[in-house]
């Protein structure tokens, strides 16, 4: 799939209302400074259109990237580690909530965690809510570069054992620093929206 096009389209705060789109949506989750903005710039081809930084929480909006005028990609609030109040994280979780409920056009959604890491009780309750509502997320297991090639796979199995994935669950290896895993993901949204969707390849 070819990106001729990426724009920042609509910016949903805790009181916005979320928008009507006919185009198919593929969110993403995770936790703050788990790297989903590098890896939605990644995946666009872009350096910066997703604003990325070293300070957990900075993504404190649901962000609506168009996607050669087709898809869209959705930037959930980081949850976890942000240095903000109680109230506040309560509203970004409902905040997500809200959206993974309501969205008529999520067809996909994709779990970030951190390869390095066993995950985090915040990243299995995130899990185990978006199973108990019908949802079958893709887990993107980021910062490989980080690690060593000998030690991927058992990495890999700490993260599908952590968060308790299906034997036939998906969990892909990225590095937004070399790229990898980034073909498998494109892969992947195109099977999920062409089969209704005329992709643009």
């Amino acid at each position: 799939m070819k990106i001729k096009s990426a724009e920042l389209e609509t910016v949903c705060g805790i009181t916005s209302k979320l928008p009507e789109n006919r185009l198919p949506e593929i969110a993403f989750a995770g936790k703050s400074n788990v790297g989903k903005s590098s890896l939605i710039n990644a995946l666009m081809n872009r350096k910066s259109l997703a604003r990325t930084s070293s300070q957990p929480g900075k993504t404190q909006t649901i962000n609506f990237y168009n996607i050669n005028k087709q898809l869209y990609f959705v930037d959930l609030p980081g949850y976890g580690y942000a240095k903000v109040s109680i109230q506040i994280k309560e509203k970004w979780g409902k905040m997500i909530e809200r959206y993974l409920r309501r969205s008529k056009q999520l067809c996909l959604v994709f779990l970030l965690v951190d390869i390095r890491h066993d995950p985090s009780a915040n990243d299995k309750l995130m899990y185990d809510w978006m199973i108990a509502n019908g949802y079958r997320p893709v887990i993107i297991a980021t910062k490989l570069d980080k690690l060593n090639r000998s030690q991927v796979q058992k990495h890999v199995k700490a993260v599908k054992t952590g968060l308790g994935v299906e034997k036939d669950g998906i969990v892909i290896p990225f590095s937004s620093q070399t790229k990898q895993g980034r073909e498998e993901i494109m892969n992947l949204i195109l099977q999920t929206i062409g089969s209704s969707e005329d992709i643009d390849r």
